[in-house]
């Protein structure tokens, strides 16, 4: 039998590639790719020529051998870089048109894996993700940036009025302060650093996953500027809300 399906998913894998990715590569459709990793599909002799030029192998091995268990020059040095990379923090990036996706799929592997990845060597060890955020709710974060979260396994552990990506069955993927109140400890309120945006309440069994805001990447462009009216509008609104919310605790 071929080995070639099992080897395409094999080689993209270890380049990181998604199977979209893979396929603008080689020209074809996405949906070929996954017809050949599931062996729907045998590859065409043009898609295993390309291929073989990319991995330095031979149309042989890609045919007939199992290239996970090959000691080639190339795949052993591929091989060498994953595991040197294994203990970094390697973050997965979950851009907005994954947002959808992303909630039927975050707790399975496979969607997980699919993700693009990067690292940053400034964090420490820790489980990290990538969320990209549009809208002008969190300004002066502006839309299009990319917030980089550490994974938060339990709401008890949620600091007071700190930053999180928020990911729940009603709400999608937002990013938003976290303000807590010991008298409503099944809720959790959600607030914009925009003020024009009104704070509201989700219910913590929602909840699916809770990222800690670490980082923000974003163009240098994107940075958003303001004036001194606005920021005293913004202060004055600020005040506002926060006395809103003092009654609402009390």
């Amino acid at each position: 039998m071929s080995q070639a399906g099992q080897n395409l998913k094999y080689l993209r894998k270890l380049r990181g590639w998604t199977q979209e990715e893979f396929a603008e590569k080689l020209g074809i459709k996405r949906s070929l790719i996954g017809a050949y990793e599931e062996e729907r599909a045998d590859p065409r002799l043009e898609v295993l020529e390309i291929v073989s030029d990319i991995f330095k192998l031979s149309l042989d091995e890609l045919l007939l051998k199992d290239v996970s268990n090959t000691g080639g020059s190339y795949l052993a040095k591929r091989r060498q870089q994953k595991m040197m990379t294994a203990d970094r923090n390697v973050i997965h990036f979950v851009p907005v048109k994954a947002a959808a996706g992303y909630l039927a799929g975050y707790a399975d592997n496979e969607f997980i894996d699919e993700l693009n990845t990067f690292t940053l060597p400034m964090l420490s060890g820790g489980n990290y993700r990538a969320f990209e955020i549009i809208g002008d709710s969190m300004l002066p974060t502006p839309s299009g940036s990319i917030i980089v979260g550490e994974k938060v396994d339990d709401t008890e552990d949620v600091k007071n009025n700190q930053a999180y990506i928020v990911v729940s069955r009603n709400e999608g993927i937002v990013y938003k302060r976290i303000v807590k109140n010991n008298k409503t400890k099944n809720k959790l309120t959600l607030v914009s650093d925009n003020p024009q945006y009104q704070p509201y309440q989700v219910n913590a069994e929602d909840v699916v996953e809770l990222w800690a805001a670490q980082m923000v990447i974003s163009k240098v462009s994107a940075q958003q500027r303001w004036d001194v009216n606005s920021l005293a509008s913004m202060v004055n609104n600020l005040q506002s809300q926060v006395s809103t919310l003092k009654k609402k605790m009390n």
